[in-house]
């Protein structure tokens, strides 16, 4: 799939699936850095880091173990509802571990903000995000990253993971859509 596929629901392509690769190389680079000696835990947010947690743990040179989450406060809509909700709990017990949660994007932070309290409160060794973009919004919460792709307008974004209405996952870029298409 590509931009001609997308007719005229896309106002732009904002992030080049070579773009992403080569930010991801980057990130895999620092993580192996990082967790060297280490058996962290990468934790995926469905279904938004399907794509992100894929891409990025193939790039590691080393074994990490997954396990995945799913976390809504969107309901249907195209702004976050405020309430947050487990729908998928972790499989993995995180008490003592390394935990890296894999996140596609960092948009209000509300419900990473939320997630990241939740598992603390679990008392893993540490506890850290790797988003690969964070929009860059006035109202953003305090989220400690270690690793972020790339800073984002704060626009409605689409593909790689990211979607409205569940449509647009699959672009293996990142898209600005079009406002008279979600308003």
């Amino acid at each position: 799939m590509d931009a001609t596929d997308m007719g005229s629901d896309l106002q732009q392509v904002l992030i080049t699936e070579e773009q992403i690769g080569q930010r991801l190389d980057g990130m895999a680079a620092q993580f192996d850095a990082d967790y060297a000696g280490r058996d962290p835990l990468l934790v995926g947010v469905l279904k938004g880091a399907v794509f992100v947690m894929a891409d990025l743990s193939r790039r590691l040179h080393m074994s990490v173990p997954m396990d995945w989450m799913a976390v809504s406060s969107y309901g249907n809509g195209a702004k976050s509802s405020g309430v947050v909700r487990i729908l998928k709990d972790l499989s993995t017990d995180i008490r003592g571990r390394h935990v890296v949660i894999a996140e596609d994007i960092i948009d209000s932070g509300l419900t990473l903000k939320y997630l990241l309290k939740n598992l603390q409160s679990r008392e893993p060794a540490s506890l850290t995000v790797a988003a690969l973009m964070r929009k860059d919004t006035p109202a953003q919460a305090d989220i400690p990253c270690r690793y972020i792709g790339f800073e984002c307008p704060d626009d409605f974004i689409v593909g790689y993971g990211l979607d409205f209405a569940e449509r647009y996952r699959n672009l293996p870029y990142i898209g600005i859509l079009k406002p008279e298409i979600y308003q």
